[in-house]
């Protein structure tokens, strides 16, 4: 439950990011979905390997390089999907960080749900 419900809310989120940002189009909630399918799967199976790849540049750019892999992440996953568009590489820069901080306020959200208070 816990995860279909994050999945809707990451979906939502990306519905708020082509709102807020025009560089990023999202054709409907059904398309949000697969889009927050595929970003959750390309999170989950290429970034590592990228961090790890990159852990040189990263560490002389203080960590900023990272922001560039979540970029990627959020323009490859435009790149295959029909429904989801993004323009270039600034606006899947601006996009990815809007979604990383939609992303961190469900996981609170969602963590403050379902946890029970056993007092």
């Amino acid at each position: 439950m816990k995860l279909l419900v994050r999945w809707m809310l990451l979906a939502a989120a990306l519905l708020l990011v082509a709102h807020l940002y025009p560089g990023v189009t999202v054709a409907s909630f059904g398309a949000a979905m697969v889009a927050a399918l595929v970003l959750g799967l390309l999170n989950t199976l290429v970034r590592p390997l990228l961090v790890v790849l990159t852990f040189p540049v990263t560490l002389v750019t203080l960590g900023l390089f990272l922001f560039v892999i979540n970029a990627l992440m959020f323009w490859s996953a435009a790149g295959v999907l029909d429904g989801f568009n993004v323009t270039g590489f600034g606006a899947a820069l601006i996009g990815s960080l809007i979604y990383s901080l939609c992303g961190m306020v469900i996981d609170v959200a969602i963590e403050r749900l379902f946890t029970r208070n056993e007092f």
